[in-house]
């Protein structure tokens, strides 16, 4: 059958054949498999929702607090880009660009945190004027 199909015996190796895994099928999670009481568009209490928005404040504004002090600590570094030359720096000038640059990096990431966290807290309800003129 392999002659028929232009196919030669290899020769001048050994040859080494490794069998792969089979896939298993998908297992369903306990979750999927099993439905729940009530239709998928179930409404949650009033009370409990405003729970879970609470918490979600809670820990957005904890984010945002440490976000907030991790920005004033990179500025702080950063100092206008003009930060305190450090050892060897002052004999090897790329060393200290190259530190300028990365403590320029940390401010603008965390200035895109706070940006971030700030949006987030705005998403939720209730908070239109709370934290959007507090942040600032």
């Amino acid at each position: 059958m392999a002659k028929s199909k232009g196919c030669s015996p290899m020769e001048g190796g050994n040859i080494t054949i490794i069998e792969g895994t089979r896939p298993t099928p998908p297992r369903a999670t306990p979750a999927a498999a099993a439905p729940r009481n009530g239709s998928a568009n179930e409404r949650v209490d009033s009370a409990a929702q405003r729970a879970r928005d609470s918490d979600a404040r809670a820990i957005l504004e904890a984010e945002l607090r440490k976000a907030q002090e991790r920005l004033a600590l990179a500025r702080k570094e950063y100092a206008n880009g003009e930060p305190e030359k450090q050892g060897i720096e002052s004999r090897n000038y790329q060393r200290y660009l190259d530190r300028v640059a990365e403590l320029k990096a940390a401010v603008a990431r965390a200035e895109s945190d706070v940006a971030g966290l700030q949006r987030e807290l705005n998403r939720l309800p209730g908070s239109a004027n709370a934290v959007g003129s507090a942040a600032k």
